[in-house]
């Protein structure tokens, strides 16, 4: 990681609540705009069809997210992902006042009394941070009676599921929300369509992130459906840019696109890992929020809009006082 992106992110740049409780529909959140060498342009985020043109194309994560937060008297187990053997990854953590920590302990074959009278038992460590675990009963079923939407300690309260779903959510299965399309609107994607710029789904499942300790992501389930494949190969053959909206659709767009670029359909479980000397292949911009310093997911964002922009729009950003995390402002690159 680079000094430009090593950075300290002061604690009033976190955003703790929604932009609704600040009064504001979600579309009103500020949009950066990063184009190169051009000097970054500050926006709002319902400006976004006039800042793309009739042909280009928008992939969206289509994945709707769980309560996948349960907590105990003094720990909090999240539920990240489900695995083929129908174990689930969970991350243990000990409550605090504001919200939880990481927790160390636990011991392969332990069985941990949840509410409802569930029982979960511990299996052994996938990593050091995340166990692989078996609940007594469905999962879905019963976090969406026990569970509640995962949140870390910059955010002061517990927001309704509802503040944790972005417009395209209609397949559940993401730990936490995928939040760089958390500003459209039913209004901005009108607006879109009607100006010529094509939206398109794909779904990843997101796990549960290292809010601590930057941790390279694992393996999740996703799906690139032929329809989308097809839309992006024809955005690309006639000159549309092809952005992303989220890291997880980077992710799954260059899991299943070719050395020459073009996307195949394609559905299972990707540990591809975005990162400057990779680079990529099929995206060209970027819809994304602000990332904590010394993140992985800055080594994506470098693949895309090269050191010295990035590095430009995140020392704009500090100046500016852009509003960090899944709350916060939005960051748009354009190849």
């Amino acid at each position: 990681m680079t000094a430009a992106l090593d950075f300290s992110l002061p604690p009033g740049l976190s955003a703790n609540e929604p932009p609704e409780a600040r009064g504001m529909p979600r579309d009103a959140v500020r949009l950066m705009v990063s184009r190169g060498e051009a000097e970054p342009s500050h926006h709002h985020f319902s400006d976004l069809p006039g800042l793309l043109d009739p042909g280009d194309l928008i992939v969206v994560n289509n994945s709707a997210t769980l309560p996948a937060a349960v907590r105990l008297d003094r720990l909090a187990v999240h539920f990240s992902t489900v695995r083929p053997d129908g174990t689930w990854l969970v991350e243990l953590r000990r409550r605090t006042g504001k919200g939880s920590e990481p927790y160390g302990g636990g011991e392969p074959g332990e069985w941990l009394p949840m509410p409802g009278r569930a029982t979960l038992r511990l299996v052994g460590r996938e990593t050091p941070r995340l166990w692989r675990a078996v609940l007594d009963q469905d999962v879905e079923a019963y976090l969406r009676v026990h569970g509640v939407p995962i949140r870390y300690s910059y955010v002061e309260r517990d927001w309704p599921i509802e503040a944790y779903q972005t417009v395209f959510a209609t397949v559940p299965g993401s730990a936490e929300m995928p939040s760089a399309a958390r500003p459209f609107t039913v209004e901005l994607v009108t607006a879109l369509v009607a100006r010529g710029i094509g939206i398109a789904p794909i779904t990843l499942h997101t796990g549960v992130a290292s809010a601590e300790k930057d941790e390279p992501p694992y393996a999740e389930r996703y799906e690139v459906p032929a329809s989308t494949a097809r839309l992006v190969n024809l955005t690309r053959e006639n000159g549309g840019r092809v952005v992303a909206a989220g890291t997880t659709v980077v992710r799954a767009l260059e899991t299943a696109a070719g050395a020459d670029g073009r996307v195949a359909a394609s559905e299972g479980w990707t540990g591809h890992i975005v990162t400057p000397e990779a680079g990529v292949r099929a995206v060209t911009g970027l819809i994304t929020g602000l990332h904590e310093p010394r993140s992985s997911h800055l080594l994506m964002l470098t693949a895309i809009a090269g050191e010295a922009a990035l590095g430009r729009a995140y020392h704009e950003a500090l100046r500016k006082g852009y509003l960090w995390h899944e709350f916060g402002d939005t960051h748009l690159i354009l190849k």
